[in-house]
């Protein structure tokens, strides 16, 4: 016959198997570490060449125009949209990698629901900053995509861990201030989706990978 702690055990049990067909649960710390290097790597790399162009500040070149600042306009592009990808990929190597470890499925309803959430206001921020960039307004490159990213991250923080929604408002929050302070917009997008993402995925592997590991 169960006893009490029996009963709470199998509550437990209960309570898992509902949370893994629920949430999304591969993430790893390995992923925001990963993804927050590269953007840091693709941060300082668009510093450097900006300053290397003769510029201080991506406003400069909102006020500047011909084919120099036409060839940068390029470069911000492509960096962005390399770090993107290379982000993109490590996250989902490092969740495939955790999913195997865990015995998960990495591609089921509950990632399709992520991956929804996340990207549709990842989609609507992308062609509002395309429509920046050919507009030459860059200095609002850094509010768009911080903001965007923040609201997408709280979209898809409904199906996974709650920390991913701390990382949203934190990015949110990050854009307001790129917003107030526009001179300092590159700043603001290294700290975002650099540093923040670090510091993320470092609480997310000890919170979770190492424990699990351990």
């Amino acid at each position: 016959m169960k006893n009490q702690q029996d009963y709470l055990n199998d509550l437990r049990q209960i309570r898992s198997i509902m949370e893994r067909s629920s949430r999304f649960l591969s993430l790893s710390g390995y992923s925001g570490i990963f993804a927050g290097i590269i953007a840091l790597a693709g941060g300082i790399f668009a510093f450097w060449y900006l300053h290397d162009s003769g510029f201080l500040t991506v406003n400069e070149i909102y006020l500047s125009s011909g084919i120099l600042a036409d060839k940068i306009v390029r470069f911000l592009f492509y960096d962005g949209l390399i770090v993107l990808i290379l982000a993109l990929v490590s996250s989902l190597f490092f969740s495939w990698l955790k999913a195997k470890r865990l015995g998960l499925h990495l591609w089921d309803h509950t990632t399709k629901r992520v991956l929804v959430n996340l990207a549709i206001p990842i989609m609507a921020g992308g062609i509002f900053t395309v429509m920046v960039m050919i507009n030459n307004q860059l200095y609002l490159i850094a509010p768009v995509t911080l903001l965007f990213y923040g609201m997408a991250l709280l979209n898809a923080g409904n199906y996974t861990l709650s920390e991913v929604r701390y990382l949203g408002m934190a990015e949110i929050a990050t854009g307001i201030f790129a917003t107030i302070f526009l001179r300092y917009g590159l700043y603001f997008w290294i700290f975002g989706f650099g540093i923040l993402h670090i510091a993320y995925g470092l609480i997310m592997h000890f919170r979770y990978d190492v424990n699990r590991e351990g």
